[in-house]
């Protein structure tokens, strides 16, 4: 009996518009400032160089990331055409120019072996039943010698909040069932490292390291109202 196809958890019933505004405020220097020396210092060396967005969703991250190398280009790519549409409308409002959009999907990107020389992808794969998988496809797009994969993902489970109030409580709760009951993971961030190890990459190429985030402002909490 066959196996079915792995699945895309793509956007969960909490995808409202406060988490529309959270996915937007997403920058280059708040979501991925881990990968920002390593671009600086490969745009040094390779002014022209490729960089692949996987599931960008609104783009900001990948808007934020082309204007760091104006030399060089941005392909962003989601499963959602209306969250791409979105994505080019704020792009075009940044005045930023050497990225564009593309529809594919992660289990199947639609590039050669070894085009790019940085593939990034921001809380993508705790969204997907198979994240190896997909790792290993990002891997088959970055260039063999020199090219860099970078992911960073969250781990739901450890959610912080004060006071603890009782919707807080289960709206954090309704966030783990739906993210499990759709295939997803919860721990992403906890498994990076090994799922990385089941795609093929040796441990002594990894390179890991932790964030945060905190939303304390008025805007910032709205964002999750």
């Amino acid at each position: 009996m066959a196996n079915p196809p792995p699945q895309h958890n793509s956007y969960l019933p909490l995808y409202t518009p406060p988490q529309v505004a959270h996915h937007e405020w997403r920058t280059a220097a708040n979501s991925a400032a881990y990968l920002l020396p390593s671009l600086s210092a490969l745009a040094t060396s390779t002014p022209s160089l490729k960089l692949l967005d996987v599931g960008c969703g609104s783009g900001t991250i990948s808007t934020s990331l082309a204007a760091l190398i104006p030399s060089g280009s941005v392909t962003a790519t989601d499963i959602s055409p209306a969250i791409l549409a979105r994505a080019a409308d704020l792009a075009a409002q940044a005045g930023v120019s050497n990225i564009v959009f593309q529809e594919a999907d992660i289990y199947a990107l639609p590039f050669a072996d070894g085009t790019f020389d940085v593939v990034h992808a921001s809380m993508v794969l705790s969204h997907l039943s198979d994240p190896v998988g997909a790792y290993r496809e990002m891997l088959r797009v970055a260039k063999p010698n020199g090219g860099l994969v970078a992911n960073r993902e969250s781990d739901l489970r450890m959610w912080s909040y004060y006071p603890a109030l009782p919707g807080l409580r289960r709206a954090h709760e309704v966030l783990l069932a739906t993210t499990r009951e759709g295939g997803g993971n919860v721990d992403a961030g906890a498994k990076l490292v090994a799922w990385a190890m089941q795609a093929g990459v040796g441990r002594e190429r990894i390179e890991v390291s932790m964030g945060t985030w905190m939303y304390s402002s008025v805007m910032e909490r709205r964002m999750w109202g």
